[in-house]
């Protein structure tokens, strides 16, 4: 293959895969582009076989193929709720292969390097080994096997600064040593990456988890595109490029809709937020405060007149209050995943419409524990993709909404977010569930989500807590309802 037409080959496999990346904009397309991603990758994989003629086919061949099957029986068993773990291993080893490769090509090519190859090589093993410990802390964090919690050791931040230093000195001595000294100091710059990368991940708490996880599969992005410069492979650098900075984007994205600073997701610094989201009363147009009040006296007065005695079974008045609802606002959040109930929710969901209701889902942001968690699993359970809503869309509707149904949302909800500072939630925009006429809530229980702020909209006048099993009480909230 000439030169011309390998670039040629390059850069349409570049395409196909930008391509198949600018189909995850909605959910409808995300399953096509995702197989036109693996397209792009597999012909890559092709290219770089027939240009390099690789001649040790007997091994890579039985490896690749045992790889595939290992990796397709994990994905088989993994449940949608232990997705954000497998991505965040996954993450890990892209990270992990990248620092493998360039570790070996460092040593290989031991003072043959140019100095600027040397540079990103150290650059590209630094990154692709931090990147592979601290998504193994993410994963143990996502996957309840490591406390959830920000976990601060004391002088946290002293600590994290030493291992860059030191990170820093063992790339500089590399770079002007030889011989053995030269490979105590890469394998010390190896351990200082390792380190930095479990004392990075362990203070950020499962709140922020969607913010780390699209940090780390940007680090994972770009350990990839170093290592491409290592090894002189262009394709692996506009690759590794592509997917460095589409993960940026996405965690900056993450942070504008948790109204956050990168510097004090990442590092624990508190940082005093004005509430983003005004007080319910103030995103009303004129005069529509004193409608919503009074359908919220009115509303309070039917539920009174439900039953004579003084308590009243929430699951009666949950039912009554739904089955006068003309419109209702379904929002999932990640105990729903934990609870196993999205097929039920949807199926309430589509009980309702049956019932000649208007049904919609709002769907935070950051909702679950990774971008874009919520979106999978209802569409997983096959919901109508016209009836997801963004925040920004579905905001404005709360007010106008019968009914704010709840399943396993806390945070996003937590009306705390705007009328406290100087908690890990304030000045993040939530859903405004707290605006509809009723709030119903299926919670397991009625304490603090991760963030470990207590939820406010739970005292609400208007609200009804169903706490349970989020399973178990929509089964019987469907049931209530015929």
């Amino acid at each position: 293959m000439t030169n011309w037409g390998g670039l040629v080959a390059e850069f349409g496999i570049i395409l196909i895969l930008i391509f198949g990346i600018s189909r995850f904009r909605t959910p409808r397309e995300g399953r096509f582009g995702n197989l036109i991603a693996a397209l792009a990758l597999g012909l890559a994989l092709a290219l770089v076989v027939r240009r390099h003629h690789l001649t040790g086919l007997g091994v890579l061949v039985p490896v690749a193929v045992v790889g595939t099957v290992l990796g397709w029986l994990v994905a088989e068993r993994v449940s949608m709720i232990r997705i954000p773990s497998l991505v965040a291993i996954q993450n890990g080893a892209g990270g992990l292969a990248s620092f493998l490769v360039s570790f070996v090509e460092l040593v290989r090519g031991a003072g043959q390097l140019s100095p600027a190859v040397q540079v990103f090589g150290f650059f590209g093993l630094a990154v692709g080994v931090a990147t592979f410990s601290g998504s193994m802390v993410a994963a143990g964090k996502l996957d309840n096997r490591i406390r959830q919690t920000p976990v601060v050791l004391p002088r946290h931040g002293t600590i994290l600064t030493a291992l860059a230093v030191g990170i820093f000195l063992s790339a500089v001595m590399a770079g002007v040593s030889s011989g053995s000294a030269w490979l105590i100091f890469l394998l010390c710059l190896s351990a200082f990456s390792l380190a930095a990368g479990v004392v990075f991940s362990i203070r950020i708490g499962g709140a922020d988890m969607p913010v780390l996880i699209s940090f780390l599969n940007s680090g994972s992005g770009l350990a990839a595109a170093l290592c491409g410069v290592v090894i002189g492979n262009r394709l692996l650098v506009a690759c590794g490029a592509t997917v460095a900075v589409s993960g940026f984007i996405l965690t900056q994205v993450m942070c504008r809709a948790m109204n956050r600073n990168l510097l004090s997701v990442f590092t624990g610094i508190k940082l005093k937020h004005a509430p983003s989201v005004v007080p319910a009363e103030s995103t009303l147009p004129p005069g529509a405060t004193a409608d919503l009040a009074a359908a919220a006296d009115s509303g309070a007065a039917s539920d009174s007149a439900l039953s004579s005695d003084e308590v009243v079974d929430p699951l009666v008045c949950a039912t009554e209050i739904i089955r006068e609802a003309q419109s209702v606002i379904i929002i999932p959040g990640y105990g729903m995943a934990l609870a196993h109930a999205a097929p039920d929710v949807v199926a309430l969901g589509s009980r309702l419409e049956e019932m000649g209701k208007n049904v919609r889902y709002a769907v935070h942001p950051v909702a679950g524990r990774m971008p874009g968690h919520m979106h999978v699993l209802l569409a997983e359970a096959e919901v109508d993709y016209s009836k997801l809503h963004e925040m920004s869309v579905i905001n404005p509707l709360f007010a106008e909404t019968d009914v704010a149904l709840v399943v396993g949302a806390c945070d996003v909800v937590n009306p705390a977010a705007a009328e406290t500072e100087d908690t890990p939630i304030s000045g993040m925009p939530i859903l405004l569930a707290g605006e509809a006429r009723h709030v119903v809530v299926i919670n397991l229980d009625d304490k603090p989500g991760y963030s470990g702020v207590p939820n406010t909209l739970y005292r609400n006048p208007n609200t009804v807590m169903l706490l349970g099993d989020a399973k178990e009480r929509l089964k019987q909230l469907s049931a209530s309802l015929e």
